[in-house]
């Protein structure tokens, strides 16, 4: 029995969704530090386009460095999908209470929508464009998002 506890306790220390910020109302957010990873994804999305273009420009293909750097992009892509979908879009961002749908709140969604389609375009290719404009999307969340005194801090 005394191992299975120890079992126990080395798989939650192994398991990658336990890390991950939960769904209970816990009260506890960090939104600049969600959108300091997105832009740390968004970067490592770029090095991997890059990574793909240089090892499939070569005449003797290295595929399994190619294959890990593919892997990469379409994890790192991933993580910012779940960001948005999980984090922003069903724990931070608020209906109105009046029911009504705001502007602010209109402009939110389809930021926040525009950012899922862009991380799912990385994923399809490796156009660095389309690095640039998730960087532009969140930046342009985040002017929403957050208080420009907030914004300082970013």
């Amino acid at each position: 029995m005394k191992h299975f506890g120890y079992c126990l306790l080395f798989l939650f220390f192994l398991s990658p969704g336990i890390f991950a910020h939960c769904q209970v109302p816990c009260g506890i957010y960090t939104d600049d530090l969600r959108i300091r990873t997105i832009f740390e994804h968004i970067d490592t999305i770029e090095k991997a386009m890059v990574k793909i273009g240089e090892l499939s420009s070569v005449e003797k293909i290295n595929f399994n460095q190619l294959v890990r750097w593919i892997n990469v992009k379409e994890q790192h892509a991933h993580e910012i999908q779940t960001i948005i979908s999980e984090y922003f879009l069903i724990q931070r961002l608020k209906i109105p209470a009046s029911g009504e749908l705001t502007d602010a709140y209109v402009n939110q969604l389809v930021t926040l929508h525009s950012i899922l389609i862009e991380a799912m375009k990385t994923k399809q290719t490796t156009d660095l464009g389309h690095c640039l404009k998730l960087r532009e999307l969140v930046r342009e969340f985040s002017k929403m998002y957050f208080s420009e005194d907030d914004l300082k801090h970013l």
